[in-house]
């Protein structure tokens, strides 16, 4: 393809991308409404959010269903991504990109789930109680939205360490050995990205952030342990 084509070739695709990601939200938009009560409920139990404009709420709605839209048709924009650069790709890449999908909607989903059940509400009721210590809670829809929003996204980004770290070992950039080694650096940088990305600087959130992401990659160790040497037996083939 020549240059010109590759370009109407990655138009099409992000045209197909807007448009999925645009029905979806517009379909989302009404169910919005509902459902951010819903979350609000499920880890703030008993708080009123509180509107600081007059369009505070609108917006809201309308991020949640980008947000969803996004999410909902992830499947369709990876599979607009993958079929414009798998004319470039090893064969042996995309065979291993084709037997990582299922894990890592796996770890995706466990990611969510762990979030939903076992960190938010332990990071919301040490804020709250922090909180009522010193003032009366007074939370706004729009940040309340992100702050979970930015949680439940982070644990399913998070759960991909292993499908990250096995890809990398398969295709021979790094070795058990060499996560082996460099594990307590690794440790350290789990605590600094934690401290980064928690979206309230909470010490619990940052433990329960880089917690979870050391744990995956001990995993991973064992994982990449378990195949390697069945992965130097075999041969590259086209």
């Amino acid at each position: 393809m020549s240059f010109i084509e590759h370009l109407r070739e990655l138009r099409t695709r992000l045209l197909y991308c807007i448009a999925t990601v645009g029905i979806i939200s517009i379909l989302l938009f009404w169910p919005a409404q509902f459902a951010i009560p819903w979350l609000v409920n499920a880890y703030f139990h008993g708080i009123q959010l509180h509107a600081f404009g007059p369009a505070d709420v609108i917006f809201t709605e309308f991020k949640f269903s980008i947000i969803g839209g996004i999410v909902a048709g992830l499947p369709m924009l990876l599979y607009q991504v993958w079929m414009f650069v798998v004319p470039a790709v090893h064969p042996r890449t995309r065979r291993m990109v084709y037997a990582f999908i299922v894990p890592s909607i796996l770890l995706a989903m466990t990611g969510l789930a762990f979030a939903h059940f076992v960190v938010i509400p332990r990071v919301v009721a040490a804020l709250v109680s922090i909180t009522n210590a010193v003032a009366v809670p007074t939370f706004g829809v729009a940040d309340t939205l992100n702050f979970v929003l930015i949680l439940l996204a982070l644990f399913a980004i998070i759960f991909q360490t292993p499908v990250v770290l096995v890809g990398l070992a398969r295709l021979g950039i790094v070795s058990a050995d060499f996560l082996k080694r460099y594990r307590r650096h690794a440790l350290f940088a789990f605590f600094v990205a934690a401290g980064i990305a928690a979206p309230d600087g909470n010490p619990m959130t940052m433990a329960l952030l880089a917690g979870p992401l050391y744990i995956l990659y001990e995993i991973s160790i064992w994982i990449i342990v378990l195949f390697e040497k069945s992965w130097r037996s075999q041969p590259n083939r086209e």
